[in-house]
């Protein structure tokens, strides 16, 4: 009897440890259950993080103060690298010339060579005789907006300028720069939206008429995203802002339902992308379903026009020529030019490179003038952000940045700097074989803006380069930051020369960065260039050579598109 009752316990003893682990378990498999996989990779990615800046054992440096300088419109001629950095598309035949910057979409080869043909085929005739003087053409390719720059600031002034649209010539004359139309349009191009075939096709359904104002509306409602390029640079940027606030404004740019209207759209914008080929890379990746380009570019691009819609908007881009120049006999060859440009011949192979292609669209919106796109521009660096910005920035000290690249990236960093918000939060970090917290996160007030350029004016290089140890740090700084301002939208800025040699690698760190979506920029100085755009790639951020001579100017574009 005895055993029997052992035996009972036993049994039941057994029973509710079963029981008990059956519970456990059941704990363990439906503790998620309820929550979405961001929110498990998420939590998961922290926990990962945590041990990693464990090990990792940044210091902290103790924070200088230096001099900030407030921006004027004085710096753009430093900031600007000397012309020489924009390619010449047609070399001159004479020893006198006009020199003309264009816009690239009819400046450059192949499909995009109309103006390149013109200039050569004008030169080879033998250009124009003006009072005696043979002429040819100098044509330079140069983006719109920072051809207004060189111009404005007198950095590099042409005899001529061509760019897209003549909003661009409404800013130079808002400069005081005297200018001459030599002709209101050498070819007609159309901005427009390119939106994916089933979004399309869902808009079609669900609204009817698709027109820019559908996508917009779609765009603030969350039902699609949109991308565009940074309006200080591109045409189509500058073009899809004003059409937005003067769609949703009624005409009038500076109402109150203009800036509410482009608020809400720019809520549900990813990111304002530096090119529009990095509004592709991210479209094929799913990011956008519609973004801005050109119809030329759209039409010459078979996988483009094949897969996208394509939704005009806004004002023509007329692609004037105008004279900056006061030499009238200048002025006289630039008419000739223009009258070559002009001829039947001459429009047809413009019609074949895609151009003149929108003579049936007719703008609805009012006349605008160069202050109005200022302070349209104005108004978009004020207002690109829903919330402020948390930003890090992780600046490379090892040993392979002395000398000249550690002093690039303070000059750039410190010029740059000024284009920052001051609503926005900003650290700063620093590596070599260590990591150390140079300025913790705070509001980029003018304090902040003070022990910030102390900070980088302080760093010195030596050492070996543990990029990802320094990118987990600066990751933790944000996550920390998130957590009392929930509500802002985190960036980091890795400055380097990409050749990491120590510490994490890049795989170690790629699943949890992915899952925190924090996009990485990237800026190489003497830099391993696909190592960085790797790190850039994980969250489709930009990676910028800063080899080239004009990298405070990128810079300034970008703190301008994102911060």
């Amino acid at each position: 009897m005895k055993k029997k009752n052992t035996g009972k316990k036993l049994y039941i003893v057994f029973v509710a440890i079963v029981s008990i682990l059956v519970m456990i378990i059941g704990l363990v498999a439906t503790r998620n259950i309820g929550r979405s996989t961001y929110e498990v990779d998420r939590e998961k990615a922290l926990s990962q993080l945590e041990k990693m800046v464990a090990e990792i054992q940044p210091g902290t440096k103790e924070p200088t103060k230096a001099i900030v300088t407030s921006a004027d419109r004085a710096n753009v001629a430093r900031e600007l690298p000397d012309i020489s950095t924009c390619e010449v598309v047609v070399q001159p035949t004479t020893s006198n010339y006009i020199e003309i910057y264009s816009s690239p979409e009819k400046a450059g080869s192949g499909q995009d060579g109309w103006l390149t043909q013109m200039g050569e085929e004008f030169n080879r005739s033998g250009g124009v005789t003006i009072n005696g003087v043979q002429y040819s053409v100098l044509i330079r390719k140069v983006n719109s907006g920072e051809a207004v720059d060189y111009i404005s600031s007198g950095k590099a002034v042409p005899d001529a300028f061509t760019p897209s649209s003549d909003m661009w010539k409404l800013m130079l004359e808002a400069d005081g720069v005297s200018t001459e139309v030599i002709s209101e349009s050498m070819v007609n191009n159309q901005a427009g939206l390119c939106v994916a075939n089933d979004v399309y096709k869902t808009l079609e359904s669900s609204h009817g008429n698709v027109d820019m104002k559908t996508i917009t509306d779609a765009t603030a409602m969350g039902e699609l995203t949109t991308g565009y390029t940074n309006p200080f640079a591109s045409s189509s940027g500058l073009n899809l802002l004003v059409s937005i606030l003067n769609e949703y404004g009624n005409g009038d740019i500076y109402s109150d339902a203009a800036k509410n209207g482009f608020n809400e759209f720019q809520m549900n914008v990813p990111y304002v992308a530096l090119t529009t080929m990095q509004l592709r890379e991210s479209a094929e990746k799913g990011t956008f379903d519609a973004f801005v380009c050109e119809y030329q570019t759209y039409i010459n691009d078979s996988a483009l026009s094949r897969s996208y819609k394509f939704v005009p908007y806004g004002y023509l881009h007329n692609n004037p020529l105008i004279s900056v120049t006061k030499d009238g006999d200048k002025t006289q060859a630039l008419k000739a030019f223009s009258d070559y440009c002009s001829s039947d011949s001459a429009k047809n192979s413009a019609s074949q490179y895609g151009f003149n292609n929108n003579s049936d669209y007719k703008c609805n919106y009012g006349a605008l003038t160069g202050e109005q796109l200022r302070e349209a521009q104005t108004f978009y660096k004020e207002n690109k952000n829903s919330s402020p910005v948390i930003c890090v920035f992780v600046t490379d000290v090892s040993g392979s940045m002395l000398g000249a690249p550690l002093s690039e990236l303070q000059n750039s960093l410190i010029n740059a700097m000024q284009y920052i918000n001051s609503n926005n939060y900003v650290g700063l970090v620093s590596y070599a074989d260590n990591v150390n917290i140079e300025l913790p996160i705070k509001e980029f007030d003018a304090e902040q803006q003070s022990y910030f350029k102390g900070a980088v004016q302080g760093l010195r290089a030596s050492g070996g380069t543990a990029t990802f140890n320094g990118v987990c740090v600066a990751l933790d700084m944000i996550e920390k930051q998130l957590e009392k301002t929930p509500d802002a939208t985190p960036i980091i800025f890795v400055l380097s020369d990409g050749a990491t040699n120590t510490g994490y690698k890049l795989s170690d760190i790629e699943g949890v960065t992915k899952s925190l979506k924090v996009p990485i920029y990237t800026i190489g100085y003497n830099a391993d260039i696909d190592a960085l755009q790797k790190i850039s790639d994980i969250n489709e951020a930009a990676c910028i050579n800063a080899d080239t001579d004009d990298i405070m100017y990128q810079m300034k574009m970008l703190f301008n598109s994102s911060l």
